[in-house]
């Protein structure tokens, strides 16, 4: 069988998402920090989902993972893409895999997987559409060299690599060799920061993943000025602009500014009422990569992605249906 070619290739954490509706004062009696991901043993988490029975259902899981839910996105759209990562022979890890070809996404872990956990994060969502994650990584964190398929990196056009991998003693030369084996394959490296956390507490591992410089970088504002120490939004990306070729900034309900190496754009927010932004980011970033795989540049890729994201805001859970995905694609880019 002849090597396929990919639009993007992926690495992250595996994680089966379950999401649960709660109040704020829940997240208060419960010492949890409202709006970014902590990492917890299965046993912090068993005790979370405890107290979660007597609050609203979780909504359907699914598999999830920053990265994961960008090549998602970007499959749905009509990008080809395999996604490296780890999980574990059990049930969790049979729905994943099963979940995430069922997403047109091809994967390392299709054929035979490691004995161990997999990983699970609990997905609360506060009145203010704010989403909180509690992961127990399990096998996920476990994720390597090993682990890297070098004939389909050698078949892509981009490598995108996860902010959350800097967080484990393997997963983070995993994601520096991804990005040797992409430049030694003149395949693009692109990198979100992931999470605030990531930005603000894991700075000297993102810098290792960097090396001497990705080719695009996607984060959020806050983790823009958290990663270069800086207050103000133009001064952030002038600093990002050290370690990236190209630079995109979400910005919530404002939209985004990117720099595409020589022009800066300014991309408005599209106006909705947002009941989940869990994954707007990771939405984003597959709609934008999906629009400059098909040959797209940032003035039409920044407003595709932008709506991408607002759409999915307006619902609970990572996705959208598949009647949105192709709704998007006529909107923007067909006649």
């Amino acid at each position: 069988m002849s090597q396929p070619h990919y639009h993007i290739y992926a690495i992250g954490n595996a994680l089966v998402d379950t999401e649960v509706e709660v109040e704020n004062s829940f997240l208060a009696d419960m010492g949890i920090t409202k709006g970014i991901m902590t990492l917890v043993d299965q046993e912090q988490q068993g005790a979370l989902l405890e107290a979660l029975r007597c609050q609203q259902p979780p909504q359907e899981r699914a598999s999830g993972g920053s990265a994961a839910n960008t090549a998602i996105a970007a499959s749905y759209f009509g990008a080809k893409c395999f996604f490296s990562c780890r999980v574990a022979d059990d049930e969790t890890g049979q729905f994943y895999v099963q979940d995430i070809q069922a997403a047109g996404v091809d994967t390392n872990m299709s054929a035979q997987r490691p004995k161990g956990v997999s990983g699970t994060c609990v997905v609360m969502v506060t009145p203010d559409a704010e989403r909180t994650m509690y992961t127990y990584l399990g096998i996920a964190e476990d994720v390597s060299v090993d682990d890297l398929d070098e004939d389909a990196i050698k078949a892509s056009d981009y490598v995108y690599i996860e902010g959350y991998l800097v967080t484990s003693a393997t997963a983070r030369p995993a994601a520096v060799r991804l990005r040797e084996l992409a430049r030694a394959n003149n395949t693009k490296v692109s990198l979100t920061f992931s999470d605030p956390a990531m930005a603000q507490f894991f700075r000297d591992g993102l810098k290792e993943v960097i090396g001497k410089g990705v080719d695009l970088l996607f984060c959020n504002e806050e983790e823009a000025k958290l990663f270069t120490e800086t207050e103000g939004l133009a001064e952030a990306l002038d600093a990002l602009k050290r370690y990236s070729k190209q630079v995109v900034i979400t910005r919530g309900p404002a939209g985004a500014i990117a720099w595409d190496g020589e022009q800066l754009y300014e991309f408005d927010g599209v106006k909705v009422r947002a009941v989940d932004t869990t994954g707007a980011g990771d939405l984003f970033a597959g709609a934008f990569l999906y629009a400059l795989s098909q040959g797209k540049g940032f003035a039409e890729a920044g407003p595709f992605a932008c709506h991408a994201a607002a759409e999915v805001v307006k619902d609970f859970g990572p996705r959208l249906t598949a009647k949105q995905y192709r709704a998007l694609k006529q909107q923007f880019f067909e006649e």
